[in-house]
């Protein structure tokens, strides 16, 4: 049974890896230049704070993910993992709302606050920024997946009740 706890972990935390190397890749990789009546405009992910809050909470989740891959199951040390598991998870809950409220303002803009939407002008990249909220939501619900299987493997190693 170990084996498979063990093998189940490493293919939670291979994917969660993955889609948050992924997201943070796709999110560093968003740009676009274009002129917006006769004024060049450039967009980037690291004009905005928020984005770049996105890509360092998802490249440590990815570096983590694979970093915990190398601690026993059932050890002090697991337990700790798990703390730090929920920990990133709420980190990654709350980049990904971040940059979520950024990209709707790009997209709607505020009227009350007098902000004009701007994906109107630069498409490629709303729709790139996109992308990586779309992986981000996927690599922060398997991370929850991992948080719940996590906790499973440490309460049985607690209390093996059944």
């Amino acid at each position: 049974m170990a084996k498979v706890h063990r093998l189940m972990n490493a293919v939670l935390r291979l994917a969660a890896a993955a889609a948050a190397a992924t997201a943070a890749v796709v999110m560093v990789t968003s740009r676009e230049t274009t002129s917006f009546f006769g004024i060049q405009m450039e967009a980037k992910y690291s004009y905005t704070p928020s984005f770049i809050f996105f890509v360092v909470a998802y490249a440590v989740a990815a570096a983590y993910s694979l970093l915990v891959l190398a601690v026993p199951a059932g050890s002090a040390l697991s337990r700790l993992a798990l703390t730090t598991d929920v920990v990133l998870g709420m980190v990654l809950a709350g980049a990904v709302a971040s940059a979520g409220a950024i990209s709707d303002i790009a997209k709607n803009g505020n009227s009350h606050a007098g902000w004009l939407p701007v994906c109107g002008q630069i498409h490629a990249y709303c729709n790139h920024v996109m992308a990586a909220l779309i992986a981000g939501f996927v690599a922060l619900a398997v991370h929850f997946v991992v948080v719940m299987y996590s906790l499973h493997i440490v309460t049985d190693v607690i209390c093996p009740c059944h």
